[in-house]
């Protein structure tokens, strides 16, 4: 065999080795950066966070199962130790709908919502899942958020804000209903209308009509906070509770206590797949809210040390009696917006809610359940994701497919298998193309241009020589591809006297492909032609 192709610059590998020290130092990269110029932005992003944020986490936390206090705990000790810990100078972890939402699914059947087991759990959960997290980190996992492209979240946060908005209605409604899917839910709420409360479903009109209304005028009005103070004056003033409004009744004042969650390695082993599916969700999430900042300010990003950050604020969580937190695109825009430029936003975010829950937590006794579930609602029905889906459906009909699939199958059956179909379902996709890759041989046209045709028997660049294109790695599942065209070029009646590869689409040839070649330049022998192998990476080479 021969080969052609000049020396290759070399490409600096994508290793730790060639990227900043996981040091103390540098780990606090996002908080040490602040510029002093933007401490006051960072400030006031901070406090427009906590305004914003509050009826979130509380929405998250009712998704969740949880009791709506803990919403809060999650953006205190969590939040800030990823502030403290994290490299990424943006992105802000917090609770988060879809982990709210997969946790509250996984947990369903195992205690009731809200009871003290429940809650014990979801902080195993979340132990598990920090645990995970720092071990990803050992290991350097962090390549993992690969494996879920941005076609299948598409699908699967679409199927997620399916659920979620689905499953709000009753409560919006002040209905009682039960059922464990979305369909059983949805019917057993269409059968209770008859049974509908008029001041309750007038207190959810009234939030969407404040929401969305402040919305269409301007995004920096905290419409879901403004909704949730008048819910709880008009609470106190009208009544409510009095005609037949259901509200969230006694809530703790003071910080969370610091206790390990209750342990037992029955429950562990029991909660570790469910640990698992929100490791899998935490990573795929945040890494691409972090790299998409970081390339919108032109910085470096090291997702090993944000491992830690997210790790810590996991543990964090589950020794403050919150759920499982993850890095939150929704709450980093909101600073992004606001002026915030470093982790300074988020520790502010924490202090304005150590004073809330200090001293504000008394008016939260009034609030209607209807308003939570209202502003859950209009979250989960933000996650669902038409454009998305549209611009799939145009633009590549194949992911179009499995981004519906997976929504389909996180509505249907549930979010943990719709993470773990994701999930297979992008390396399918991912194998389906290098299995099946672009092949042509390039033919030189009567004006003197070479131009791709499809590689048939009779195809020639030249009278005698075959240049040959294969566009993937060559490995065990597409090597035959290679044999078989070869094999049909040989078959033709004039068999072409050189058979030129070009590898520049090549850059890794695997045991069964290294063979393929051995056999494809021993048949070109047979029939007296000669391999030509050309633009050969250095890797290939070797």
């Amino acid at each position: 065999m021969a080969t052609s192709g000049g020396a290759r610059t070399p490409r600096p590998a994508d290793s730790d080795a060639m990227r900043p020290g996981v040091t103390p130092l540098h780990l606090m990269r996002g908080l040490l950066s602040a510029d002093r110029s933007h401490i006051a932005a960072d400030i006031v992003a901070g406090v427009t966070l906590a305004a914003l944020g509050i009826p979130q986490s509380l929405g998250y936390a009712r998704i969740a199962g949880m009791p709506v206090i803990t919403g809060l705990y999650a953006m205190v000790a969590p939040m800030a130790m990823f502030a403290l810990l994290a490299y990424s100078r943006h992105l802000v972890v917090g609770a988060d709908s879809a982990v709210a939402a997969m946790l509250a699914a996984g947990l369903a059947g195992r205690a009731a919502a809200g009871s003290p087991r429940y809650v014990a759990l979801a902080g195993l959960v979340a132990l598990l899942s920090g645990a995970l997290l720092l071990l990803a980190r050992l290991i350097r996992l962090g390549f993992l958020a690969d494996f879920l492209s941005r076609s299948v979240l598409i699908g699967f946060l679409t199927g997620v804000g399916v659920q979620i908005a689905a499953a709000q209605l009753a409560d919006m409604l002040g209905v009682h209903t039960s059922g464990n899917s979305v369909i059983g839910r949805l019917v057993a709420t269409v059968r209770a209308l008859g049974r509908t409360s008029l001041p309750t479903l007038a207190v959810s009109l009234g939030v969407i009509a404040v929401v969305v209304g402040l919305r269409l005028l301007t995004r920096r009005i905290p419409g879901a906070l403004i909704a949730i103070v008048g819910a709880i004056i008009a609470s106190r003033l009208l009544h409510l509770p009095a005609r037949g409004v259901t509200v969230v009744g006694p809530v703790p004042r003071g910080l969370p206590g610091l206790h390990p969650p209750a342990l037992s390695l029955h429950d562990a082993a029991a909660l570790l797949p469910l640990a698992g599916a929100c490791f899998v969700v935490i990573v795929a999430q945040s890494f691409a809210t972090s790299r998409a900042y970081a390339a919108k300010y032109d910085e470096t990003v090291d997702e090993n040390a944000d491992l830690v950050g997210l790790g810590a604020a996991n543990i964090a969580a589950a020794f403050t009696g919150t759920f499982v937190v993850n890095g939150s695109p929704t709450q980093t825009q909101m600073v992004d917006s606001a002026g915030g430029r470093s982790q300074l936003a988020a520790l502010t975010t924490s202090v304005v809610v150590v004073f809330v829950l200090l001293f504000l937590t008394g008016p939260l006794t009034f609030l209607p359940l209807a308003v939570l579930a209202t502003v859950v609602f209009l979250i989960g029905l933000q996650l669902i994701n038409v454009s998305g889906m549209r611009q799939l459906f145009v633009m590549r009909r194949d992911e179009f497919l499995i981004a519906l699939l997976t929504a389909v199958t996180v509505v249907f059956v549930g979010v943990e298998q719709g993470i773990v179909l994701a999930v297979v379902a992008s390396v399918i996709d991912h194998v389906r193309h290098t299995y099946a890759p672009y092949t042509a041989v390039v033919v030189a046209t009567d004006e003197g241009r070479f131009i791709d045709v499809p590689p048939t028997p009779q195809a020639r660049t030249v009278e005698g020589l075959v240049i040959y294109r294969f566009g993937a790695t060559l490995y065990y599942a597409n090597a035959r591809r290679l044999v078989d065209q070869v094999d049909a070029c040989l078959a033709a009646p004039d068999p072409p006297r050189w058979f030129c590869l070009d590898c520049i689409a090549i850059s890794d040839v695997d045991f069964t492909a290294a063979a393929a070649l051995r056999q494809i330049h021993n048949e070109l022998a047979t029939a007296r032609a000669r391999l030509i192998l050309t633009e050969v990476l250095d890797p290939v080479r070797a």
